[in-house]
């Protein structure tokens, strides 16, 4: 478990973040974002032990990471953004030069092994690391960090350089790790975090802007409670009969999207969940839904939203919520 409270850092005059507290729960993946210069960094750099906190906490599995580093760092498998690799090694040389800079207690063989395979560069375990691809670099990079099986692991920008069929399989693997790992998960892919995170926060001008899940942050973010159905049927009935239902505030039809079949745009109350209804008059009417979506905000548009100068504050989920 990873506990930050009242974390603060400040570049002389500058408070780069500004009394930060958050949990990252055991098993837990944790998507961390923020734009450009508002902090990330520096969190994720305290949290590693790589720079020290002004004031406040960080701690590991309940070990202060500035009181005890390195009882703290051995509980923390890290990949930055540029992975630290000896480029004129093997890959099975560098990765054994990691578990004894470890000092890796388990099986060395079979050890390695699975982080091998785990990473799926077994193919190039012998090869110099300066002549492989950037994405098989990024991919020893990840392996390092899982030397000794730690149980937190930070990751800034796993994916980057990765091909969209190895990005899959990393991300793969990281909802896999997050059964048995704390995660916390850096990207610039916002769909990537949408995919794989459990969680979402938001950092911006050094502050937690928004921690939840991207479901919920986007329920708070905006008032839209829009669906889109397209259904074939006759176009006046299905007005007709959407608009009588309970909690419809308009429905609209759209353009004709298919021959004789139309898309219809249908807002409801805040907090009105209509989508069982619209099925059940479609079984009356025996119409067909071909398709059937909410209108939710991506989390691109919810981090854009946040971070774009509105004045929005997501509070925080407090220790014991659901994920």
């Amino acid at each position: 478990m990873i506990e930050v409270r009242n974390l603060t850092k400040h570049y002389g005059d500058k408070k780069a973040v500004n009394d930060i507290s958050f949990t990252v729960h055991d098993g837990e993946i944790l998507g961390f974002l923020g734009p450009n210069g508002a902090g990330k960094s520096t969190t994720m750099n305290m949290l590693t032990g790589y720079i020290s906190s002004t004031s406040g906490q960080a701690l590991i599995n309940g070990v202060d990471i500035l009181e005890d580093p390195v009882k703290a760092k051995s509980y923390i498998g890290y990949l930055p953004e540029i992975p630290p690799l000896y480029v004129d090694m093997t890959v099975h040389s560098y990765l054994n030069f990691v578990f004894d800079l470890k000092k890796c207690k388990l099986p060395r063989r079979s050890h390695l092994k699975d982080v091998l395979t785990l990473c799926k560069i077994t193919d190039v375990e012998n090869r110099i690391i300066k002549n492989l691809s950037k994405g098989y670099k990024q991919r020893v990079g990840l392996a390092q960090a899982l030397i000794g099986n730690p149980p937190v692991l930070i990751l800034d920008e796993p994916t980057v350089g990765l091909d969209p069929k190895q990005m899959v399989e990393i991300r793969t693997l990281i909802k896999r790790l997050g059964k048995n790992h704390t995660v916390i998960l850096s990207s610039h892919i916002l769909s990537e975090i949408q995919a794989v995170c459990d969680r979402v926060i938001i950092i911006n001008h050094g502050v937690v802007a928004a921690d939840d899940t991207a479901t919920n942050l986007s329920n708070k973010v905006t008032t839209d409670h829009r669906i889109i159905a397209r259904i074939d049927g006759d176009r006046a009935e299905i007005l007709q009969a959407v608009r009588a239902l309970s909690g419809i505030k308009y429905i609209r039809a759209d353009m004709e999207r298919e021959a004789g079949i139309y898309e219809y745009e249908i807002e409801a109350e805040p907090g009105i969940d209509i989508r069982r209804d619209i099925n059940r008059i479609a079984r009356e009417h025996e119409w067909d839904i071909l398709t059937l979506r909410t209108m939710e905000m991506t989390l691109e548009d919810i981090f854009l939203k946040i971070t774009m100068g509105e004045n929005i504050q997501i509070g925080q989920k407090q220790k014991g919520d659901e994920k």
